[in-house]
């Protein structure tokens, strides 16, 4: 496959979960990623099990990213973090700002990622490659458009190699949000972010949560087809490789796939991009 593509897992909770993990990655290996990517709970709630399967992707030879949100911690954490990572060979990291923990009223030491980037540069000099969020379609909590792009150029001034987008499934946002970027001097490639499409209820409610908009054709399309497992299936998987299609052959610079911790549908949409 001559795209690249990056593949992103959660820490599974449950021994069964991460024995589950373990083969999941095994098959989305033979699609030869760029990197996995681990996400990382709010408030580091996860750091643990984040950090522990991130150094067995490592041990198994590939590019391991995990991702550190700053909001509520402090400076001498994400220190220790950063020198976790670095004695454990981790080359790339996704940095968040996060969410606050339920009941935390205070944000930390860290109120934006622009700040994290910008840490973990003073600290780490070069060492880590630096992958940062974008959101083509706004940030749910922005005041404006306008707003959300400065974040964005900022945290890109602050020292970001690369962006990973919220997944969309209106290319046209994609495709302005890059052209904005762009006209503001944003330079590092922008990469779509990919949701495949296993049931739709889950996905509405989701979607619903964090800003990503489900154009009204597409839902009436999968209310349509009710509890029809392999029709939604079917028109999920059409419809998440049209867009990849779209995507690619407008110039995105890979792929970044929300695997969910799943096999199956990241590896047919890949097969069927050939």
């Amino acid at each position: 496959m001559n795209t690249e593509i990056s593949i992103e897992f959660f820490p599974p909770q449950t021994p069964e979960g991460i024995d589950k993990l373990r083969a999941t990655r095994a098959r989305l290996a033979e699609l030869q990623p760029a990197f996995f990517s681990v996400t990382y709970g709010a408030g580091g709630s996860t750091r643990e099990r984040t950090f522990a399967i991130v150094k067995e992707i490592a041990a198994e030879g590939f590019d391991a990213a995990p991702h550190l949100s700053c909001i509520g911690s402090t400076r001498e954490s994400i220190r220790e973090i950063l020198d976790e990572y670095k004695a454990a060979g981790i080359k790339r990291i996704v940095a968040l700002r996060g969410d606050l923990p339920l009941g935390m009223a205070e944000a930390g030491e860290f109120r934006y990622a622009n700040e994290l980037v910008e840490f973990i540069r003073a600290e780490s000099g070069e060492h880590f490659s630096l992958e940062v969020a974008a959101y083509p379609e706004w940030h749910p909590q922005a005041r404006s458009p306008k707003d959300d792009m400065d974040a964005f150029v900022r945290k890109v001034k602050a020292g970001a190699n690369s962006a990973i987008t919220q997944y969309f499934y209106n290319a046209d946002a994609y495709f302005h949000f890059v052209d904005e970027a762009r006209t503001r001097g944003v330079d590092i490639p922008i990469v779509p972010g990919i949701m495949p499409i296993a049931g739709f209820t889950k996905l509405a409610r989701f979607s619903d949560a964090c800003g990503a908009e489900l154009p009204r054709w597409m839902r009436r399309k999968f209310e349509s087809y009710g509890d029809d497992v392999d029709s939604i299936r079917a028109f999920g998987l059409d419809l998440v490789t049209e867009l990849c299609q779209r995507l690619l052959q407008g110039g995105a610079p890979g792929l970044h796939f929300y695997c969910m911790n799943q096999s199956a549908l990241t590896t047919e949409i890949c097969k069927r991009l050939g």
